[in-house]
């Protein structure tokens, strides 16, 4: 497994995928990132994948933070907020079970784009880059 990203140090760390992967493949319908995905296949991306849950208020992902990992949501909310010119977090979107996070700056190595933030208790899956030139 790769190490897990800092970034994620303050959330709760659950273990690897493979627990979570049958919930995952009922989501897929919801991930245009993954929807073409077998079973078989989802299968072996959990074993490259890390769950981790977060409670309400809780900060995901930080505007402006490297971006080495994406994440899938597999149950509960995330507010996605973008801070505007006077540096006023603005609610861009709500995100649900099903809606991937990040994939864009774990391709691009960009800084995150906006804060992602648990609307309620959420779990998700993560992918680190490392872990995907792994597979």
């Amino acid at each position: 497994m790769s190490a897990r990203p800092p970034q994620l140090d303050h959330l709760e760390f659950l273990g690897d995928a493979t627990q979570f992967a049958a919930r995952i493949q009922a989501l897929i319908p919801k991930c245009t990132l993954l929807e073409n995905f077998s079973h078989p296949e989802v299968n072996s991306l959990a074993n490259f994948m890390d769950v981790y849950r977060a409670e309400a208020g809780m900060e995901i992902i930080g505007e402006g933070q490297g971006g080495d990992f994406m994440l899938m949501l597999i149950e509960g909310k995330v507010e996605v907020f973008k801070r505007d010119r006077w540096n006023t977090p603005q609610l861009l979107a709500t995100v649900e079970g099903g809606h991937t996070l990040g994939e864009m700056s774990m391709i691009d190595g960009e800084a995150r784009f906006a804060t992602c933030v648990a609307a309620g208790a959420t779990l998700f899956a993560v992918l680190t880059r490392e872990a995907l030139a792994r597979i």
